[in-house]
């Protein structure tokens, strides 16, 4: 009779302490769901999708609009079929960031890099030249915009996209590059905000 008693307890006890994880689990799944929802909340990111039309008067040969605050890149097609939104690298501060409005005038696959003036004062150690390839700070693909040394391109560092990193350029992951280099055309509109 003691085993049978003993033998009940243990399969009581067995049987709660089976149950108890999923309780348990189900307990603390409402908890993080809750607290989920107030930090998303508070923390309402600006990285989501924009219509154009407060940025641009027209999508004459498409438009690139970059948020520097939401680092964010949008792309518009002209005929409005093709809608994509990048994350992005930005200036290391406001000082090196641009914002206004010009256009895409060059573009260039295998891009090579030379330091501005600026950028060899501040370091330098850094090369003169680096031709295309892995080592190249811009990635795959350029393009190049009306301000001089100003440029939309990737990069071999993708820890950098998301950041405040870059000398003024925006950067953005080489396969995201690559893609907005083929909708992209001479004469793209490009607004930096």
């Amino acid at each position: 009779m003691k085993s049978r008693i003993n033998r009940r307890i243990f399969l009581g006890a067995a049987a709660a302490s089976l149950g108890a994880p999923a309780f348990a689990q189900q307990q603390n799944s409402t908890e993080v769901e809750r607290d989920l929802s107030e930090v998303l909340r508070r923390n309402i990111s600006s990285f989501r999708s924009l219509e154009w039309q407060p940025y641009f008067s027209n999508l004459k040969n498409g438009a690139i609009l970059v948020d520097t605050t939401s680092r964010a890149g949008h792309f518009w097609s002209e005929d409005q079929s093709v809608y994509r939104l990048y994350p992005t690298s930005v200036p290391l501060s406001e000082d090196l960031t641009r914002r206004g409005r010009t256009s895409v005038v060059r573009k260039v696959v295998g891009p090579s890099w030379r330091p501005t003036p600026a950028m060899r004062k501040r370091n330098p150690e850094w090369p003169e030249y680096i031709g295309p390839g892995p080592d190249n700070p811009l990635g795959t693909h350029a393009l190049y915009l009306s301000w001089t040394y100003y440029r939309i391109h990737g990069t071999q560092d993708t820890r950098k996209i998301g950041r405040r990193s870059s000398n003024g350029c925006i950067g953005l992951y080489n396969e995201h590059i690559e893609e907005l280099f083929a909708f992209a055309k001479v004469g793209t509109q490009v607004l930096l905000i």
